[in-house]
C-alpha cells in the first residue's frame, strides 16, 4: 500500500496549506468564528482521513495474512464530526456551525480535486509520449 501513503502524504501536505490559510484569514480578517469554524471542521476532516488510511492499510495486512479484520472506524469518525459540531453548538460565538460542516467535508474536495488533477496529467502525459 504505498500508494495509498503517498496519497495520504500528498493529501495531509495540501489540508495543511488549507488550514494555514485559515490561520492567516482568523488572524487578519475580522470574520473571526468563520474561520475559527473552518479550522475546526478541517482539523476533524484531517483526523477522519488519517484515521480511514490507517484502517484501510490495516484492512490489506489482514486481507493478505489471511486474518479477519473488526471495522473500518466509521463510528470513531461520525462522532469525532458530531463532537466538532456539538462544539460549534455550545460556543456559537466563537466557531461558526456553517463553517465547521463545510471544513468537515474539506478533505473529501482535496480528495476528489487530487484525483481530477492526477487524471489531467496523467492524460496529458500519455499525449505528451505519443
Amino acid at each position: 500500500m504505498p500508494e495509498l501513503q503517498q496519497l495520504f502524504s500528498r493529501h495531509c501536505k495540501y489540508i495543511i496549506y488549507i488550514i494555514a490559510i485559515y490561520v492567516l484569514g482568523w488572524g487578519f480578517t475580522s470574520y473571526k468564528s468563520i474561520f475559527l469554524g473552518l479550522i475546526l471542521g478541517t482539523v476533524v476532516s484531517l483526523f477522519n482521513h488519517w484515521n480511514l488510511v490507517r484502517k484501510t492499510t490495516a484492512f490489506g495486512e489482514a486481507a493478505s495474512s489471511g486474518k479477519k479484520f473488526r471495522s473500518f472506524g466509521t463510528l470513531v469518525r461520525m462522532c469525532s464530526a458530531i463532537l466538532a459540531v456539538m462544539i460549534a453548538g455550545t460556543y456559537p460565538n466563537v466557531f461558526n456551525l456553517i463553517s465547521v460542516i463545510i471544513g468537515i467535508m474539506t478533505a473529501h474536495a482535496v480528495i476528489m480535486i487530487d484525483f481530477v488533477l492526477n487524471q489531467i496529467f496523467k492524460s496529458h502525459k500519455k499525449r505528451e509520449e505519443r
